[in-house]
């Protein structure tokens, strides 16, 4: 073997390197290692015996270094260059190029610590090669002169990679193994059955609730164990110890605090020790598993129990849709005790007005999910062959044996489809008639218009010529008989493909599905008009009635059954302009002009919306000029057609339902305008300067009215008492009692009920005392001619002095010259509204007049 010498700059100092030649390498090839007998032919030549160790060196993959501090000189080992792949002619600074960067600090200790060594104490430093990948452990050790001086360093290195190798995985194995124990709760033992030593790991210390470490006999392990369980176990053990079968038992352990586990343990035996038998084996904490057990068990019988006791059927279904198993509901509902109930299919669970559909089809997928899905209604039979209306929900669930069942609940709604049918009915039929109603008929008409004979529908709107007279000056009771026997009259004499329909109040619509059957629109027309025009006998007396009757057809394939009934409502219109009993058909003009008031009503809707409309107030005042009060009238600055009157888009908000929502943008508007202007003293119908706000839409009836005013007059801030709410007198009369109550309410609170227009109603004077309002107004067609015409004047004054004994206040209204307000003072009349006096003005100029005191009033 060849020794191999260098110079370089080592830790310790620098050095220069020689070479001491080849002759070693030489005479080590050149003498056998061992004879033929096997023995050492070494002897005592050290030649020899230096090739063994070097021999030994490559088998452990070990080199040996060496530096002599005097001279400078390195000996890096044959063994060591082949170890580390260096060639012959290396240096130290190539042995130290093959360190990896992150180790190169630690040589710097290693020389510190070699340095400071005491003699024969060896120093260890590990490093990896420059690629990370093998590992390599130098170990070195210092020879000191006579001074204690350090005169030569030497050493050995070994590559460990292989050693590190299985030291990390051993090292993995038990802490995955630890960590196994741990998450199973897990824990390992073993018993000497001989001495009673038992053996625990770390983990069963932890689950037994004692310190690791602490010396534990078999004595011990039954002291911990339950004591009802202490018996059972100690002879499970003695089992095993006895005949060397595998133990299985699962008992309960009382900790030293007290608590209580379940565990399970399994053991096994392993051999002999010294000839005594050791058994090993495992106990495991199962306690959270059986609480679960306990649990799942207890919730399993409360399911189990619930669905036995439940009003409403169920049933498990296997896979082909037959009945395995049924609560008494389910029972109950078909009519079959279970066992005849069992192995039945979904087609002979079915109602045969139902087959086809299979049970539970009815949603994608829902065959082969796992989520609880609603199946719809399905119809089943009875034992008897009655149909039930279920409602089915369904859900997948699967047995402890892991076979796949429907779990399906059956709701009998057959009460509730009834009760359905009745309400769709009632909310499509009219209840005084027993005739389809608005919603049937838009119905219909959608039908009719969305089909293959559109163009053949046509639609006939009819009013009853002077009804309002009849309800009236007869009463509701007699206008509801007549309703009814003109129903009865259109059911009669209508052709099969005529429907006739109750819109409301005193107005029929009759549908036909071909009008080409019955000789066209007009021949159609004029026949209902020939049917409702008649003398109908009504509690002994014959009540002669007409009707006037607008009739329309499809414009084009784009007509709705809200344009057909906008065409004919203005086809009414028109014959009812032209007098009593008349027909009209939609022209091309009628249809733009009612295409335009659909616009209209838009607009009218978007200004209520955007609060884009405006109030007017008129003043009521005084015989002297205080202005007691003032009427709100809405204006609508419409932005092409200017500043519009009621007159011309009042008729489009009745057309269009939005009556209602104008009057309570009215309500608020004016309370709110109201609550600012200046107090007046004096004033005879009030605390100061009253608003009165005519109601159109919003009536006494409606179950909301009294909200709506509260809410209103709260939000304003105004005074209850400064509050005049104007009705009509139709609207007053024959008031139900939850009306009355509504008005009640309100005048407890302050408010006041005026009747407008009075006299213009076809009631009789007698029924003033028993209309609930506090304001009487004298319609302007009589203070008209209250100077002129002595019936005007007779009316005027009756009124008047019928309201004063009844202890209400008058309104005149209409007052345009100075005679009909001498007139009327001369009369009684408290307050006094017209132009005379002023004309509606904007709420700002009003507020002005306000500040300017009383208006001037005519001199006699």
């Amino acid at each position: 073997m060849a020794e191999h010498v260098v110079r370089a700059e080592l830790p310790l100092g620098g050095v220069q390197s020689g070479d001491l030649g080849m002759a070693v390498d030489q005479a080590l090839s050149a003498q056998p290692l061992f004879s033929a007998d096997g023995v050492s032919a070494a002897g005592d030549d050290p030649v020899v015996e230096r090739a063994l160790l070097l021999e030994a060196q490559r088998l452990a993959r070990i080199g040996s270094w060496s530096t002599d501090l005097r001279t400078g000189q390195v000996y890096l080992s044959e063994g060591m260059r082949t170890l580390l792949g260096l060639s012959a002619d290396c240096t130290a600074k190539d042995a130290l190029a093959l360190v990896h960067v992150d180790d190169l600090p630690t040589i710097e200790a290693f020389r510190a610590k070699l340095r400071s060594a005491e003699p024969d104490e060896v120093v260890e430093l590990e490093v990896q090669d420059s690629s990370g990948n093998a590992t390599f452990m130098v170990r070195g050790q210092t020879e000191r002169d006579a001074k204690g001086e350090v005169v030569r360093v030497y050493g050995t290195i070994q590559d460990i990679t292989v050693h590190h190798a299985v030291e990390r995985q051993a090292l993995q194995d038990r802490r995955l193994f630890s960590d196994a124990q741990r998450v199973a709760r897990l824990g390992t033992w073993e018993w000497n059955t001989a001495t009673g030593e038992v053996v625990w790991s770390t983990m069963l210390y932890e689950l037994v609730g004692i310190e690791p470490g602490t010396p534990v006999t078999y004595a011990d392990f039954l002291r911990s164990v339950h004591p009802e369980d202490r018996d059972r176990v100690d002879q499970a053990c003695r089992q095993l110890a006895a005949d060397g079968l595998p133990m299985d038992v699962e008992f309960r352990v009382v900790r030293p605090d007290g608590t209580r586990r379940v565990f399970r343990s399994h053991g096994e035996p392993l051999g002999t020790a010294n000839g005594a038998p050791i058994m090993i084996g495992t106990a495991q904490d199962i306690t959270e598993q059986r609480s679960t057990e306990t649990r799942m068990m207890r919730s399993s019988q409360r399911f189990s129990d619930l669905v036995a006791i439940t009003p409403v059927g169920i049933g498990l279904l296997d896979d082909a849709e037959r009945i395995v198993d049924a609560n008494e509901a389910l029972c109950r509902l078909l009519g079959m005790d279970l066992e005849r109930l069992r192995g039945m299919s979904a087609e002979q669970l079915i109602h045969p007005s139902d087959q086809g559909r299979r049970l539970l089809a009815g949603r994608d997928g829902g065959r082969h999910g796992t989520g609880p899905f609603r199946v719809g209604q399905r119809v089943l039979a009875t034992v008897s062959g009655k149909p039930v209306y279920c409602e089915l929900s369904a859900t997948v669930s699967v047995a402890d044996d892991g076979q796949r069942f429907w779990l399906v609940v059956f709701a009998d709604v057959t009460e509730r489809r009834k009760a359905a049918e009745r309400l769709h009915y009632k909310a499509t039929h009219d209840d005084l008639t027993g005739l389809p109603g608005r919603a049937a008929v838009k119905e219909l008409l959608g039908q009719l218009l969305g089909g293959p004979d559109a163009a053949n529908v046509a639609l006939l709107f009819c009013d009853v010529d002077n009804f309002g007279r009849v309800n009236d000056s007869l009463g509701h009771d007699v206008g509801d008989e007549l309703i009814m026997a003109l129903a009865r009259r259109l059911e009669r004499g209508l052709p099969p493909s005529c429907t006739a329909a109750r819109m409301s109040g005193d107005e029929y619509v009759v549908i036909c599905s071909d009008v080409n059957e019955v000789g066209g629109v007009e021949a159609l027309a004029n026949r209902v008009a020939t049917l409702l025009r008649t003398a109908v006998p009504v509690r002994g007396q014959l009540l002669r009635v007409s009707a006037a009757i607008g009739a329309a057809v499809p414009s084009g394939p784009e007509t709705t059954g809200a344009d057909l009934l906008r065409f004919a409502d203005a086809a009414m219109f028109d014959a009812k302009r032209r007098g009593t009993g008349r027909v009209s058909v939609a022209s091309a003009e009628m249809i733009a002009s009612a295409n335009s008031q659909m616009m209209l009503e838009g607009q009218l809707r978007d200004a209520i919306s955007n609060d884009v409309l405006v109030l007017h107030y008129q003043p009521v005042v005084g015989p002297d000029g205080t202005v007691l009060s003032a009427e709100a009238l809405v204006r609508w600055p419409h932005p092409e057609r200017g500043l519009l009157a009621p007159n011309e888009f009042l008729p489009v908000a009745e057309q269009g339902d939005l009556m209602r929502e104008l009057d309570r943008w009215v309500l608020r508007t004016a309370m709110r305008e109201a609550a600012r202007w200046p107090m007046m003293a004096g004033a005879v119908l009030g605390g100061g300067v009253s608003v009165a706000i005519n109601l159109g839409g919003l009536v006494p009836s409606d179950p909301d009215f009294v909200d709506v005013i509260a809410n209103a007059v709260l939000e304003s801030g105004i005074e209850w008492d400064r509050v005049v709410l104007e009705l009509v007198e139709t609207s007053l009369i024959d008031l139900p009692t939850r009306s009355r109550a509504a008005m009640v309410d309100l005048t407890e609170r302050g408010i006041r009920f005026a009747v407008d227009d009075f006299g213009t109603g076809f009631s009789s004077l007698a029924r003033l005392k028993e209309l609930p309002a506090q304001i009487v107004k004298v319609d302007r067609r009589f203070v008209a001619g209250v100077a002129t015409d002595a019936s005007d004047f007779a009316i005027a004054r009756a009124v008047v002095d019928m309201a004063r004994a009844m202890g209400r206040s008058c309104i005149a209204e209409g007052v345009e010259n100075a005679t009909q307000f001498h007139v009327l003072r001369s009369v009684g009349v408290e307050a006094y509204q017209g132009w005379l006096l002023s004309r509606p003005v904007p709420a700002e100029e009003f507020r002005e007049l306000l500040r300017l005191g009383p208006l001037h009033i005519p001199r006699d």
